[in-house]
């Protein structure tokens, strides 16, 4: 049974804040795409908008980008990093008990979400949400991301069967896709409620429908 530290971990944190004079303008434009995308739909999120609130011209954006959809391929594979080294922070964090772990990611987000004002969600559920309005290049990146995110909370659950937090009969991967199949909805209404007990309502109803 693979354990959790056995998945392969990205690339460290966000796209680091850097001055357009800089070499790093393709970095930028990706860092503010993934900000917009957080808030907005793809839709409705303008090109002129995000060069226009990091100073870059608009020649330079087709320079590091073919068109609107590689941006958005772009923005989110750095998104899919930065979220993966945020679940890893909490899920291979030894001090703590697997549930623990998968507790701590819970409590961090609704800090998180409380720190925005409730006006950033999760891009790739954002996404998800319009992808009958999106390039099919995004759907295998999206389906991609989610499976991977699965992953890691399935290996969570795999070492919670071994320490008996939980029962050796659950079946761990259709657990974890429950949980991202709720959770991305518990996002949403927390952002539509303002408030973050959408979030601990439904880890609370997870955790306790877990086979013990």
């Amino acid at each position: 049974m693979p354990t959790i530290a056995s998945i392969n971990k990205p690339r460290r944190g966000r796209p680091p804040k850097v001055s357009p004079a800089g070499d790093n303008t393709r970095a930028i434009l990706i860092r503010s795409g993934v900000e917009a995308l957080t808030e907005n739909s793809f839709v409705s999120a303008g090109i002129e908008g995000i060069l226009k609130k990091v100073g870059v011209p608009k020649g330079s954006f087709y320079h590091y980008f073919k068109n609107k959809e590689d941006f958005g391929l772009a923005v989110i594979d750095e998104y899919a990093k930065y979220f993966a080294e945020k679940l890893d922070s909490h899920l291979l964090d030894q001090q703590k008990s697997p549930l623990k772990r998968l507790e701590s990611f819970v409590n961090s987000t609704e800090k998180s979400i409380k720190k925005y004002n409730y006006k950033r969600g999760c891009l790739v559920g954002n996404l998800g949400q319009e992808i009958g309005l999106l390039p099919d290049s995004f759907r295998e990146s999206l389906q991609g991301i989610f499976l991977n995110w699965q992953q890691r909370v399935c290996t969570c659950l795999e070492e919670a069967q071994i320490e008996g937090e939980l029962s050796r009969d659950a079946n761990c991967k259709q657990l974890a896709e429950f949980f991202w199949i709720g959770w991305e909805g518990a996002v949403m209404r927390a952002k539509l409620m303002q408030s973050a007990d959408p979030l601990s309502l439904y880890f609370h109803g997870f955790i306790t429908a877990l086979p013990k």
